[in-house]
């Protein structure tokens, strides 16, 4: 056995490292090194990587076995993504279906980057992986849960499998070959056999018979799954290497299908899909609230007869996309802001332009559903739309209390994760600023107003986003440390083309909704999103949409390409560049003669122009006074309002590497700069 390995190992060797006879320049390397993950609960599934790694090196390829908690996978498992490497996962899963304490944060990350547009469907496209699970059949419906998971979310980020998924069995009765070490070696034997296939570049063509249709389509209607595995074990006993590159593993019958599941359901959709479930009568038969002037004051009836916004497939699609869903209208999420500030990588745009602390904010929504369905939606119109509240209603104070219980779990998963700054991590858990931007219309939610004093009185500010469809509601907003409006667009053409609003009346109430945000006195926003080829030529009528609503703030950024999306047909080609941002925003800032540019935040492709008002003595002064604020609202809550007050109460004095114009282009100094090495993709962010 010894003399057999030493051969094959002295024939690998030749193949992959031989000279090309004339040429000095070596042939092409087509593995040179294995990557051995493992997430072990008792020490198995370490155990079985070091014995791989040891077969592995004796065909004189690397082999490196690597902890999962030591690995952080955010930096650098996209350089994986090579021709010249092959990782290898062994997972172990907890009876409930959980990984292992030391898998946790890996699986964490790449559940969510499965799922998150931010790093696209192709961001691990040329990593070559093998799965191998540990489990117990002896829990059903948890059996090498994490091992299935993993290797679909791999898949989902186009990752290529080199072998089916192999399962390793704890329960010996079960078991396919009598125990879990042998089912680890005789699925080890498969895996050497295809990566010396490798080795030597044989990666065949697919034959069209893979288990499910996955990523191929050479897939024959009607194939069965028990031709697949016949062949395979056919091909294993003559030798034969069968196709290198597999489909799909058994249970991802549909995945096509859950990769699409960004374009599911409207809710007009679901009405047809109501109706032929006959429900659609009782439903019609339930009170429509509607959102009232007085935010909450109406009393509302019939409770038990409304349904609930989130219905069980809205839930499945808001779920995968990582929303924690709270009662039957609300969500939260973590942003990428959050994650990248307690690493020391820098915060968003917010942090730039008016001193947030990233790591402990908040995002959030007390209703998921709009009114508008613009082209460039994060979530691919996944949300449930509407023109009015029609849906059941949750307290504000469930809302707030779940919502921040949520969030600090999600923050506690970066316990111990590599890059995570320890101070930064325990400040996270304090939420200190909540941004009512996470989709849908917040203002929708009959209690707004009392989520916001509930805000304000756990001395968490709040920045309010709404999309300028329902000026009553504006006016009837109590003070918001900054209320934003977006302008996506500043003709009544291009605003319908670009947000697709609902409302027939849709002009009207936009243009209303901008002169209800000149009659606040607190910190008011406009925020444009740019979206080439679409609104980028329309300056006059922008500077004139300005005129009418006098915002202290003006942001201007471009948009955040989403993916591919059957609801919208935004492409790469209608993201501008940051210099395209930038020249747009001098030639309006020159059009507007209270404004001037005042902050960049070049990493989020953003700029902020700011009312002259906030330029005290030559020096911007456009960040917030946090502390003061809390005591002005608390005051005017106290005075039942007559102790108002206005943005210059309570403004800060703007850091020097803020400005525009600064060297460091809005990154702030005490972070670390952290640029991708896989920059094709589109990362910018919220």
């Amino acid at each position: 056995m010894a003399v057999k390995r030493k051969r094959l190992s002295k024939n690998v060797n030749s193949l992959v490292h031989k000279v090309v006879k004339g040429n000095s320049r070596e042939a092409v390397v087509h593995v040179w090194r294995v990557k051995i993950f493992y997430g072990s609960q008792t020490g198995t599934a370490k155990g079985f990587a070091n014995i791989l790694s040891d077969e592995v090196k004796t065909l004189g390829i690397a082999a490196e076995v690597i902890d999962m908690k030591d690995y952080d996978p955010d930096d650098q498992l996209a350089d994986e993504c090579t021709n010249k490497s092959v990782c290898v996962f062994l997972v172990a899963t907890y009876t409930d279906g959980t990984p292992t304490e030391n898998a946790e944060w890996f699986c964490k990350w790449l559940e969510e980057a499965s799922t998150d547009f931010r790093y696209g469907k192709t961001y691990l496209k040329g990593l070559r992986y093998a799965v191998f699970g540990l489990g117990n059949s002896v829990y059903v419906g948890h059996y090498n849960t994490v091992g299935k998971n993993m290797d679909k979310w791999l898949w989902m980020l186009s990752g290529v499998r080199i072998m089916t998924r192999g399962e390793g069995d704890c329960n010996v009765i079960k078991s396919r070959n009598g125990s879990v070490q042998a089912d680890f070696l005789a699925w080890k034997a498969k895996f050497l056999k295809r990566l010396q296939a490798l080795a030597k570049g044989e990666e065949k063509s697919c034959t069209g018979k893979c288990k499910t249709e996955g990523s191929c389509k050479k897939r024959r209607d009607g194939q069965a799954e028990e031709e697949d595995e016949e062949e395979e074990k056919a091909a294993s006993q003559d030798g034969s290497e069968g196709d290198l590159m597999e489909s799909s593993s058994d249970e991802e019958s549909g995945l096509q299908e859950e990769q699409n599941s960004a374009s599911l359901l409207d809710m007009e959709d679901l009405g047809i899909i109501m109706n032929r479930a006959k429900t659609a009568k009782s439903n019609a038969e339930g009170q429509l609230v509607k959102v009232s002037k007085m935010n909450g004051s109406k009393k509302i009836e019939d409770e038990e007869e409304r349904r609930e916004m989130i219905t069980p497939a809205l839930r499945k699609s808001l779920t995968k996309q990582g929303y924690k869903l709270i009662g039957s209208h609300s969500g939260v999420k973590l942003c990428r802001w959050t994650k990248s500030m307690m690493r020391g990588r820098g915060g968003c745009y917010k942090h730039t332009f008016y001193g947030i602390e990233s790591h402990r904010c908040m995002e959030t929504t007390p209703s998921l559903a709009c009114a508008n369905k613009c082209v460039f939606c994060w979530r691919h119109h996944t949300n449930p739309v509407g023109t009015e509240w029609r849906w059941k209603m949750d307290p504000a104070e469930k809302i707030l209390q779940d919502a921040l219980e949520k969030h600090q779990n999600m923050i506690r998963q970066f316990r111990g994760v590599p890059g995570v700054k320890p101070e930064r991590y325990r400040e996270g858990l304090e939420v200190k600023h909540c941004a009512l931007s996470l989709v849908g219309e917040p203002i929708m939610y009959p209690e707004i107003n009392g989520f916001i004093r509930l805000l304000h009185s756990h001395h968490i500010s709040s920045f309010l986003v709404t999309n300028a469809q329902f000026p009553e509601e504006i006016r009837s907003l109590v003070p918001v440390t900054q209320l934003y409006v977006s302008v996506d667009a500043s003709t009544k053409d291009s605003l319908k083309k670009i947000d697709r609003p609902l409302f027939k009346d849709f002009w009207p109430r936009f243009l209303d909704s901008l002169k209800a945000l000149g009659e606040k006195r607190q910190r008011t926003v406009y925020r444009l999103t740019l979206v080439k080829a679409w609104n980028v030529e329309e300056m006059q009528a922008y500077s004139e949409l300005i005129a009418l609503g006098q915002p202290d703030f003006i942001e201007v950024k471009g948009v955040t390409y989403c993916g591919e999306s059957s609801a919208s047909s935004l492409t790469m080609a209608n993201v501008p560049w940051h210099q395209e941002v930038v020249a747009f925003v001098q030639q309006l800032a020159d059009m507007l003669p209270q404004y001037e540019i005042a902050c960049e935040h070049e990493h989020s492709n953003c700029l902020l122009i700011a009312h002259t008002k906030f330029k005290v003595k030559g020096e911007w002064w456009t960040w917030i006074d946090y502390e003061r604020f809390q005591q002005l609202a608390q005051a005017h809550e106290e005075t039942q309002g007559q102790q108002s007050f206005s943005a210059l109460d309570y403004m800060a004095k703007t850091p020097s590497w803020a400005l525009f114009g600064a060297r460091e282009q809005g990154f702030d100094p005490d972070d670390t700069r952290f640029q991708r090495r896989n920059k094709t993709k589109d990362i910018s962010g919220c």
